[in-house]
């Protein structure tokens, strides 16, 4: 097992460069660049600069000059393009920001006055509480209910629960958030949560018990609002699982040694049914933690790593995507490694030391 992790973690090196490569290439032919943005600024363009930039997706014409930049001072132009290091040949820029990236140094934003390290780690809290306690809610409702459904099949039980997953899966994460906050938010009935915020105002004057209190009471709405989207797939997976290895072979034969229903259905089926619940539990997370999130944080006056990585696309605020990019990569990469090895402890027949490359 310890030499399957160290190629694991050795194929992260080569994964990350090429996802960060492709991403930079990308990024050079997509029309609307930071030099852009700020000429179209000088100029009082309010649209700003892909306003500015008809047909292809480079930001500079074929003269050699900036679209739109013909009234500015040339020297105001390279000043310009060395504030932002457009200045140097593009494979010179990819290598100073693989360089800086294995020191985890990501630069200074183009347009938030702020190191990107010190931003991602000011939005972390908020992308954690989501994520975190999003992907708990879910796992610990979906697979008990999925079993209980498995168990239960073709029940009124079933049936009725059933209908409820097919309701919440089909209204819209931030619908429902909008609809928490007129009803629960003080929008037009009741007034139990807060707007807006992970924290109170006076946070820092409360004792550490009102703390605690505090920070749950601001996540229950838009905690609510995720979960109540994200748990259906899940529980419908979990029941077919289940289901699928109730019908096979030894689960009879376990039956007919006169074993209990639960030890056949924990001691034997779960170990085999949970396998594929467990591959999914990577991708979910890292949805859920990153991207997931958005509107809802939008909603909420939430800002998290979602919405740091929306608006740095949007302002074309080159450090920010990147830095962003790197550490959403890298956390899946992890957290894909962790995943197959829970595959080891869920069932210990699984040897991954055994599998070539």
């Amino acid at each position: 097992m310890l030499a399957y992790i160290v190629r694991r973690l050795l194929l992260i090196i080569p994964t990350l460069f090429g996802i960060l490569l492709i991403n930079f290439l990308i990024i050079q032919a997509a029309p609307g660049g930071p030099v852009e943005q700020m000429i179209a600024n000088l100029e009082g363009f309010e649209g700003g600069a892909t306003s500015r930039v008809s047909g292809g997706g480079s930001e500079v014409a074929s003269g050699g000059s900036y679209r739109g930049a013909q009234g500015l001072d040339p020297d105001i132009i390279a000043e310009i393009e060395h504030m932002y290091g457009f200045d140097k040949p593009a494979p010179e820029r990819f290598w100073q920001m693989i360089k800086g990236y294995l020191q985890f140094d990501f630069g200074d934003s183009f347009f938030r006055d702020a190191k990107v390290t010190d931003l991602i780690i000011e939005k972390m809290p908020v992308s954690i509480s989501l994520g975190l306690w999003t992907t708990l809610l879910t796992y610990l409702i979906s697979i008990p209910l999925g079993i209980r459904k498995a168990i239960k099949h073709g029940s009124a039980f079933d049936v009725w629960t059933s209908s409820l997953i097919i309701v919440g899966y089909a209204i819209p994460g931030f619908l429902l958030a909008i609809l928490l906050i007129v009803v629960f938010a003080g929008g037009s009935y009741l007034d139990w949560f807060p707007l807006r915020g992970l924290t109170s105002n006076n946070f820092d004057q409360m004792s550490t018990g009102e703390q605690i209190l505090d920070y749950f009471w601001h996540l229950v709405l838009p905690i609510f609002a995720m979960v109540v989207g994200s748990f259906a797939t899940l529980t419908m997976l979990t029941k077919n699982c289940f289901l699928d290895e109730i019908g096979k072979q030894y689960v009879v034969t376990a039956r007919a040694k006169g074993l209990s229903e639960n030890r056949v259905l924990y001691g034997h089926v779960f170990r085999n049914a949970m396998l594929l619940i467990i591959a999914g539990f990577p991708s979910a997370l890292i949805s859920i933690f990153f991207t997931g999130a958005l509107l809802i944080e939008v909603i909420f006056s939430l800002d998290g790593l979602g919405l740091l990585g929306f608006e740095a696309a949007i302002n074309r605020d080159y450090p920010v995507m990147f830095g962003t990019l790197y550490i959403f990569t890298l956390v899946g990469l992890v957290v894909k490694l962790i995943g197959d090895i829970t595959y080891t402890l869920v069932d210990p027949r699984i040897d991954f030391d055994s599998r070539e490359g």
